[in-house]
């Protein structure tokens, strides 16, 4: 009977959030309420809900601080020489200006957030891509395939509800997939070169002329000095490296740099109560979904619905398949993200995906390994599901469908090859 309930936990929260009729913070806490205490266990459930808001707490804050760390450091022009820079770099060169794209959109997705990501790249960089009449697609496409492969990292949404769902510290989830999520980057700039070279084609581009187009969609932001510039990047590589070499918790990282980038950058205390306040919306706005999450998963793994509807599983899928569930998750996982929103896929698939493939001697941590690398993160800019999508292709001022028959593919192919290094350094068992 718990199997029972626990599928119709997920099916409702599925139904509700896909097709919109409740927001995910409202779905992720009143369904699993419900049904606890229709399955019997109203007097239990405050201490599960308590139980599943201790567990991602940690997550939660590492998240607003984090947006706080990095939107200081937008705000306080931290990236612009770095901008300038690549536009001076790119030139008229049609193959530098992609590779000079991919670049920028990786750097500002440093916050983790696709909006601002669309919102900064795309109105800068247009303006060259018309100027040379080279392809609103390739730009949209590039900018896409960049932000997605970036989203994976630790402070990404989606990496954030894997940990949240799997209970885990995000550093053990991410860390062994960083060689995985490099090469995946990488990958992104071999694309971004072969997309340039079809631009060069073209527009017959000749390489005796190399003037620098003019961004005309500057955001004005302050202007900084090179003592500060340098102290922030140098803030940036200490709080990253803290964190991938497990020096600091995350929380703690983020938050103790936010703090020093911010008294630095905006010594005056009306300064900083207006940047905290500009970011406050977006970092609150994950935060709730998250606890809201905790409530979520809190009920699902106490009331046993999870362990439950995996036992069921197990019965209909051969031990053979069970135990590659991992690597079946990663191949399917960028395609998923045209069917599932990460909230109904992370906080309602995810835990079911793995506690299966536990009763097949499989890792479920791997599972979660394996869905951040195309779940809603290299998929995320082309799903309909998002509205970091239209967004995107609003400003680029591209067809949905013609942007996804351009960028899909290229994020599958991304998607494959970081699951086959996973695989070949173990960070995924086959």
């Amino acid at each position: 009977m718990l199997a029972i309930w626990g599928l119709i936990t997920i099916v409702l929260l599925f139904l509700l959030v896909l097709r919109k009729k409740v927001s995910p913070v409202i779905a992720l806490i009143l369904i699993p309420v419900a049904t606890g205490i229709l399955a019997g266990f109203w007097k239990e459930l405050p201490t599960f809900i308590g139980e599943g808001l201790i567990s991602i707490a940690p997550t939660g804050l590492m998240f607003i601080f984090a947006i706080l760390f990095f939107g200081i450091l937008l705000d306080a022009g931290t990236f612009d020489p770095i901008i300038d820079k690549l536009l001076s770099f790119a030139g008229s060169d049609p193959l530098k200006i992609v590779i000079a794209t991919a670049i920028l959109a990786m750097l500002i997705h440093l916050d983790g957030s696709g909006a601002v990501t669309f919102l900064i790249t795309i109105p800068a960089l247009s303006p060259v891509y018309d100027k040379m009449n080279m392809s609103r697609l390739t730009l949209a496409s590039i900018v896409a395939l960049a932000a997605g492969t970036m989203n994976i990292l630790p402070w990404g949404g989606p990496t954030l509800r894997a940990a949240t769902a799997l209970n885990i510290p995000v550093t053990e989830l991410f860390n062994p997939i960083l060689i995985p999520v490099l090469v995946g980057l990488a990958t992104v700039l071999a694309i971004a070169y072969k997309f340039g070279m079809q631009e060069r084609k073209n527009i017959n581009f000749s390489s005796g002329s190399h003037s620098t187009p003019t961004n005309q969609n500057e955001v004005e932001r302050k202007s900084l000095n090179p003592i500060l510039f340098w102290f922030n990047i140098l803030t940036v590589i200490v709080a990253i490296g803290c964190i991938i070499l497990s020096l600091a918790p995350p929380h703690i990282v983020f938050m103790v740099a936010f703090a020093i980038t911010l008294l630095v950058n905006f010594p005056k205390v009306s300064d900083q109560r207006e940047r905290i306040d500009s970011h406050a919306k977006e970092a609150m706005l994950m935060a709730s979904i998250l606890f809201a999450a905790g409530c979520f998963t809190g009920i699902l793994k106490g009331t046993g619905m999870i362990e439950a509807m995996a036992s069921e599983i197990v019965h209909l899928i051969p031990s053979q398949v069970g135990r590659e569930i991992p690597l079946i998750t990663g191949i399917f996982a960028m395609p998923a993200s045209l069917l599932f929103d990460p909230d109904s896929f992370y906080f309602g698939i995810l835990p079911l995906l793995s506690t299966t493939a536990e009763h097949f001697q499989a890792s479920g941590l791997e599972v979660g390994r394996a869905a951040i690398l195309g779940q809603m993160t290299t998929g995320f800019a082309v799903s309909p599901l998002t509205g970091s999508t239209f967004l995107l292709i609003g400003l680029a001022g591209v067809e949905l469908g013609e942007h996804q028959k351009k960028t899909i593919p290229w994020a599958f192919l991304i998607t494959l090859i970081m699951v086959f290094v996973s695989v070949l350094i173990g960070a995924i068992s086959i």
